[in-house]
């Protein structure tokens, strides 16, 4: 008789410890239902992103206002058009190898347009000075579009040849409009620069006016803060 009740007992037990074990994969299968759910809107939300790259200067400015945009999701700063694999920011300086500070911009475009991150970049650098904006001279900081497809090739010569004929700018603009080949992430401290620095003298006395001008322009089309 004792033999029986263990028996049961032990059935019992085993019986529990099944349904525990069911339990337990049917709600990891949810989370993991719920997990790939996430992954797949991610993967679709970033399918729908577009990519544009400028040079206008110093990256740490160019970062620094893009970022401000609607519809703008991430700015990456780096170098972009040169002959040079994985360059570092001391060899892109010496201007021998070709490449141009850039910002890689990833953005939405059913809230921004290419054509509104074309006027943004006309209107926050000088496109006349040949490899120069203000103090920063050398080709490392030319003025340059590197667009990635035909459309944003079209809109850009469009955009550059009516600022021309219209004769906004009192000189020539000397901007470079080329197909995008390349780029590299600069080193992690220099992204996010200005957001991270706001205390150093070129963000104070240069990016800060800059952007605050920036700002007053284009303020309807700011993030909110």
């Amino acid at each position: 008789m004792k033999n029986y009740i263990k028996l049961k007992q032990l059935e019992l037990y085993i019986f529990l410890f099944s349904f525990f074990i069911i339990s337990l994969n049917f709600g990891q299968n949810k989370s993991t239902q719920k997990d790939k759910k996430s992954e797949k809107s991610t993967l679709a939300q970033n399918n729908k992103l577009e990519t544009a790259t400028f040079g206008t200067g110093c990256f740490w400015c160019t970062e620094a206002i893009f970022q401000t945009l609607k519809g703008v999701k991430s700015v990456v700063s780096g170098y972009a058009g040169g002959t040079v694999k994985n360059p570092t920011y001391n060899e892109v300086t010496t201007g021998k190898t070709g490449h141009a500070e850039a910002c890689r911009i990833s953005y939405d475009p059913s809230v921004i347009s290419y054509k509104d991150l074309l006027e943004v970049f006309w209107s926050v650098h000088d496109p006349t000075t040949l490899n120069r904006q203000g103090a920063d001279v050398g080709t490392q900081y030319r003025s340059v579009i590197f667009y990635h497809n035909k459309e944003q090739e079209k809109l850009a010569k469009k955009y550059k040849d009516k600022l021309s004929k219209e004769k906004v700018f009192p000189n020539p603009i000397v901007t470079e409009i080329t197909p995008f080949t390349n780029f590299y992430k600069a080193e992690n401290y220099h992204q996010n620069y200005y957001n991270e620095n706001k205390r150093q003298p070129y963000c104070s006395f240069v990016i800060t006016p800059k952007l605050e001008k920036f700002k007053k322009i284009f303020h309807k089309k700011l993030k909110k803060e």
